[in-house]
């Protein structure tokens, strides 16, 4: 496998922390279900892209860095996986758009308000199976704090 340029590692993280994080899918209904309440809202924090902010909204994640760089995904959760496991796929983006039906693999944590989220930079990789501290390491890391966010609703969809 080649490298990926710098543009592609900072989608990589986008579509990671998107993906990255997050769609309601196979396995016990209540674990997802409550593992994607906890994931819903508007949070931001640092990445290799810069200041970075994801908001979910059901299983859509859109990922944005800086001002001229973001990502749309739907995802799903991995039942029974430790850590936790989401699969995104990229729906849009800024340009470049190759990485469009890309699928990120990434694993996630919640702890204190704060969303952590280590992925896969290689689209047909596997996910990381820990949360690195090394800012080299192959699997880049994002940590976000959750907020408030007036102009964002991010509240589940309703049941019929």
């Amino acid at each position: 496998m080649k490298k990926a340029p710098k543009g592609q590692f900072l989608w990589g993280a986008f579509t990671l922390s998107f993906a990255a994080l997050f769609t309601a899918c196979q396995g016990t209904p209540t674990r997802t279900a409550t593992e994607l309440r906890r994931l819903q809202g508007y949070w931001e924090g640092d990445a290799a892209a810069g200041k970075s902010s994801i908001t979910i909204t059901g299983n859509s994640l859109h990922y944005s860095a800086r001002t001229d760089f973001w990502f749309e995904t739907t995802f799903t959760l991995s039942a029974g996986t430790d850590p936790q496991q989401l699969h995104a796929t990229i729906k849009d983006s800024s340009p470049p758009t190759n990485s469009i039906g890309q699928v990120v693999v990434a694993i996630f944590k919640i702890e204190d308000g704060t969303l952590t989220l280590a992925y896969n930079q290689d689209p047909e990789g596997v996910p990381p199976n820990a949360f690195p501290s090394d800012p080299n390491s192959p699997f880049p890391r994002i940590d976000l704090k959750k907020v408030q966010s007036q102009n964002k609703n991010t509240e589940l969809p309703k049941s019929k």
